[in-house]
């Protein structure tokens, strides 16, 4: 569970994309920013998110929203994924957890009663301020647009 609360200033952060661009929290000053975290590409929950926010894309940047996904995955990783699916934003790879462990989402998970350490799935709305707007830990991957622009 993260640290974060609304109102507090979103932890900048710089990182790869899936094409080896840097990009960095600042690069999107005077936008909101919806920044998802998630555990793995090519996994069903993790598709099922991708593609709802890539099915609503228009819509955020209508709003004035950037969408970014993040995960401990590779760049070449994310290239695929991104191909395969035809998603339109930006994956950081976070292959050192860098910017998980700032977000406080890389943490202790269980499954099937093992313990293991792992990405927490959540969504930070970052206003462009750089402020946290709202925190979403509790993510419906099938329905995550309307979950967020709904709040």
């Amino acid at each position: 569970m993260t640290h974060l609360k609304e109102g507090m200033p979103a932890p900048d952060f710089s990182g790869k994309n899936q094409a080896g661009e840097l990009i960095s929290l600042k690069d999107f000053k005077g936008k909101k920013v919806v920044l998802y975290f998630y555990p793995k590409d090519n996994t069903p929950g993790c598709t099922s998110e991708a593609c709802d926010l890539n099915d609503n894309y228009e819509t955020f940047l209508s709003k004035g929203y950037e969408v970014i996904g993040v995960s401990p995955d590779s760049e070449a990783s994310h290239q695929k994924f991104i191909d395969k699916y035809k998603l339109q934003f930006n994956l950081m790879a976070d292959t050192e957890k860098e910017i998980l462990q700032a977000y406080g989402v890389w943490g202790e998970k269980k499954m099937y009663g093992k313990t293991y350490m792992g990405v927490m799935r959540t969504t930070f709305i970052i206003d462009e301020k750089g402020l946290i707007e709202k925190v979403i830990e509790k993510v419906n991957t099938k329905n995550h647009s309307q979950q967020i622009l709904s709040e």
